[in-house]
């Protein structure tokens, strides 16, 4: 059973810095993507970022491009996403959840395997 689970969420000042991992079990193949998910109150669910296994094909949201790196541990089995120059409009709940496909310049569905998530706040 795939299971992956979210930490490293928190409360921090704009322009503050955060790092997300997310620890994968379960998966028969060294070869899978994890994409990292968002959702803010009242807002639509948003695919930010995503990387293969292999640690290739990183892909960014327009929103997050820039100040948001993606990075895979094999060792671990470990994802992490560090955030930069953290905004309000970057609270949100967020979720590691591998993905259909991962590409450069796109992400694919989620598979339906969701945590529970880490809380990421933004506030001053």
């Amino acid at each position: 059973e795939v299971q992956l689970v979210e930490s490293g969420g928190g409360l921090v000042q704009p322009g503050g810095s955060l790092r997300l991992s997310c620890a994968a079990s379960g998966f028969t193949t060294d070869h899978y993507a994890i994409g990292w998910f968002r959702r803010a109150p009242g807002k639509e669910r948003e695919g930010i970022s995503c990387m293969f296994s292999t640690g290739t094909s990183a892909y960014y949201a327009d929103s997050v491009r820039g100040r948001f790196t993606i990075s895979f541990d094999s060792a671990k089995r470990t994802v992490y996403l560090q955030m930069n120059s953290l905004k309000v409009e970057d609270t949100a709940v967020y979720y590691c959840v591998p993905v259909r496909l991962c590409f450069d310049h796109t992400m694919g569905a989620p598979y339906d395997v969701w945590g529970q998530g880490t809380q990421v706040t933004v506030s001053s």
